[in-house]
Protein backbone atom coordinates (compact mmCIF):
# COMPACT_ATOMS: atom_id res chain seq x y z
CA UNK A 1 0.00 0.00 0.00
CA UNK A 2 0.94 3.72 -0.72
CA UNK A 3 0.74 6.54 1.54
CA UNK A 4 -2.92 7.67 -0.83
CA UNK A 5 -3.96 3.78 -0.07
CA UNK A 6 -3.03 3.81 3.40
CA UNK A 7 -5.20 7.24 3.83
CA UNK A 8 -8.15 6.36 2.57
CA UNK A 9 -7.95 2.70 4.85
CA UNK A 10 -7.38 4.65 7.57
CA UNK A 11 -10.53 7.04 6.96
CA UNK A 12 -12.99 4.43 5.81
CA UNK A 13 -11.41 1.97 8.85
CA UNK A 14 -12.99 4.11 11.50
CA UNK A 15 -16.59 4.36 9.04
CA UNK A 16 -16.42 1.17 7.65
CA UNK A 17 -14.39 -1.58 9.63
CA UNK A 18 -11.02 -2.96 8.83
CA UNK A 19 -12.47 -5.85 6.05
CA UNK A 20 -14.50 -3.52 4.37
CA UNK A 21 -12.26 -0.42 3.81
CA UNK A 22 -9.66 -3.43 2.90
CA UNK A 23 -12.31 -4.58 0.32
CA UNK A 24 -13.01 -0.69 -0.66
CA UNK A 25 -9.51 -0.24 -1.25
CA UNK A 26 -8.45 -2.86 -2.92
CA UNK A 27 -11.63 -2.39 -5.73
CA UNK A 28 -10.97 1.49 -6.01
CA UNK A 29 -7.00 0.02 -6.77
CA UNK A 30 -8.15 -2.09 -8.89
CA UNK A 31 -10.43 -0.14 -11.03
CA UNK A 32 -8.03 2.69 -11.12
CA UNK A 33 -5.50 0.31 -12.42
CA UNK A 34 -7.91 -1.26 -15.07
CA UNK A 35 -8.37 2.00 -16.36
CA UNK A 36 -4.96 2.73 -16.34
CA UNK A 37 -4.03 -0.60 -18.45
CA UNK A 38 -6.81 0.52 -20.95
CA UNK A 39 -5.33 4.08 -21.69
CA UNK A 40 -1.46 3.40 -21.23
CA UNK A 41 -1.30 2.93 -24.97
CA UNK A 42 -2.26 6.68 -25.76
CA UNK A 43 -0.64 8.09 -22.84
CA UNK A 44 2.54 10.22 -23.66
CA UNK A 45 5.45 9.42 -21.48
CA UNK A 46 8.72 11.50 -20.84
CA UNK A 47 10.84 9.94 -23.08
CA UNK A 48 8.46 9.48 -25.22
CA UNK A 49 7.84 13.20 -25.50
CA UNK A 50 11.94 14.06 -25.64
CA UNK A 51 12.08 11.84 -28.35
CA UNK A 52 9.61 13.59 -30.48
CA UNK A 53 11.31 16.72 -29.54
CA UNK A 54 14.66 15.50 -31.13
CA UNK A 55 13.26 14.62 -34.18
CA UNK A 56 11.63 18.35 -34.59
CA UNK A 57 14.73 19.68 -33.90
CA UNK A 58 16.46 17.54 -36.49
CA UNK A 59 13.04 18.45 -39.11
CA UNK A 60 13.85 22.21 -38.00
CA UNK A 61 17.43 22.15 -38.86
CA UNK A 62 16.36 20.44 -42.43
CA UNK A 63 13.97 23.07 -43.22
CA UNK A 64 16.63 26.04 -42.43
CA UNK A 65 19.23 24.11 -44.96
CA UNK A 66 16.13 23.64 -47.35
CA UNK A 67 15.06 27.51 -46.59
CA UNK A 68 18.93 28.87 -47.47
CA UNK A 69 19.13 26.52 -50.61
CA UNK A 70 16.25 27.76 -51.79
CA UNK A 71 17.22 31.42 -51.13
CA UNK A 72 20.63 31.21 -52.82
CA UNK A 73 18.64 29.19 -56.15
CA UNK A 74 16.44 32.04 -56.07
CA UNK A 75 19.00 34.42 -56.12
CA UNK A 76 20.60 33.06 -59.09
CA UNK A 77 17.48 33.01 -60.96
CA UNK A 78 17.19 35.96 -60.04
CA UNK A 79 20.90 36.87 -61.54
CA UNK A 80 20.08 34.89 -64.63
CA UNK A 81 16.89 37.19 -65.45
CA UNK A 82 18.32 39.95 -64.81
CA UNK A 83 21.28 39.58 -66.87
CA UNK A 84 19.06 38.53 -69.59
CA UNK A 85 17.54 41.69 -69.91
CA UNK A 86 19.94 43.90 -68.88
Amino acid sequence: MNVSEITLFNTLKTKLGEHEAQTVVEGIKSAVMDEFNNKKDTLATKIDIHLLQTDMEKIKAELLVLKWMLGFLLAGMLSLILKTFF
